[in-house]
């Protein structure tokens, strides 16, 4: 593949034909895109940089295409800029006409019909501009920046309507609910399990050549989770998924996989003992420093489980 910055599409496409997946990374701030992009220099694998809306408020729409410009240039292998969960046409239009090349319309908590005439509404705009588009049929629970939906409004994806949802749309992907949460999972001293029987039904309606994305893959490593603890944090009853689960996944038939509470809890681990360490210090850029090395490792950590090459 070529390298520079091009559309999810492109580097799915990649994902699929090499029979793997690719990690999908949200970043708020230049600390996580520097570990992430840093990550990808070291593995020499495509990635998606993704980011919430939420975030691009707090950063900015203009600096945020240009801080992953600056980095796009220092990567060998292909990038795509990613929104991520767009919950109307508006911010979808607007990312687009600012430099992303890749966006998500998140409909899923609508009807089937709003959802579909939506997500084309979104598909004929970016079509105009090379963009590839992401969209959601069926509801994970949990809560990550602007999602908040209760295990009791979760809805598993049904493999039928996934391949009408996709006939009406042309979608160039689609999000799936097999059983993964956003956020860290609040279960009973246990890790959500993946539904990888209805994947491999969706898969088998859909296509083997169809993208399919797994959101709420971070796997909340009990290391991290302790690490947090031992230097002051208060993380209690957080899981998330298997790693076996995850590369089950991948092998019938996910081809992107999100990643972002894993990348908070590194940066939490990260500063919260460089603080600890260096109580008297000022210097922000050590302190941060350590963040972004924690988070580095996490990300290399991901890609060695996720991506082959």
């Amino acid at each position: 593949m070529i390298s520079g910055l091009v559309s999810a599409r492109e580097i799915l496409r990649w994902a699929s034909s090499n029979e793997t997946a690719v990690c999908a990374f949200n970043f708020s701030n230049l600390e996580t895109l520097r570990a992430i992009t840093s990550a990808a220099i070291e593995a020499k694998v495509p990635i998606i940089l993704q980011i919430t809306e939420s975030s691009i408020n707090y950063i900015g729409i203009d600096y945020v295409v240009a801080i992953v410009s600056a980095a796009v240039k220092q990567l060998d292998s292909p990038v795509a800029l990613h929104l991520d969960h767009g919950k109307d046409v508006a911010i979808c239009k607007k990312c687009i006409e600012a430099g992303f090349s890749s966006v998500m319309i998140d409909k899923s908590s609508s009807g089937f019909s709003e959802n579909v005439a939506t997500t084309r509404e979104v598909i004929e705009y970016a079509r105009k501009f090379g963009v590839s588009v992401e969209g959601e049929l069926g509801v994970l629970p949990g809560f990550e920046e602007n999602i908040a939906v209760h295990g009791e409004s979760a809805m598993f994806t049904d493999a039928v309507q996934a391949a009408r949802y996709i006939d009406a749309t042309r979608v160039d992907s689609l999000a799936i609910a097999i059983g993964s949460v956003h956020g860290p999972y609040k279960g009973k001293n246990t890790s959500p399990r993946l539904d990888i029987t209805r994947l491999r039904e969706i898969k088998c309606q859909v296509g083997p050549a169809y993208p399919l994305v797994l959101h709420g893959a971070s796997s909340v490593y009990p290391d991290l989770v302790k690490l947090c603890n031992q230097y002051g944090a208060d993380i209690q009853d957080a899981y998330g998924l298997q790693d076996a689960d995850i590369q089950s996944a991948v092998k019938f038939g996910i081809t992107k996989v999100n990643i972002d509470t894993d990348i908070r809890l590194a940066f939490i681990a990260g500063i919260r003992q460089s603080l600890t360490a260096a109580p008297s210090s000022l210097d922000l850029r050590k302190h941060l420093g350590l963040a972004i090395e924690s988070m580095k490792n996490l990300v290399i950590r991901k890609m060695g489980l996720i991506t082959k090459v």
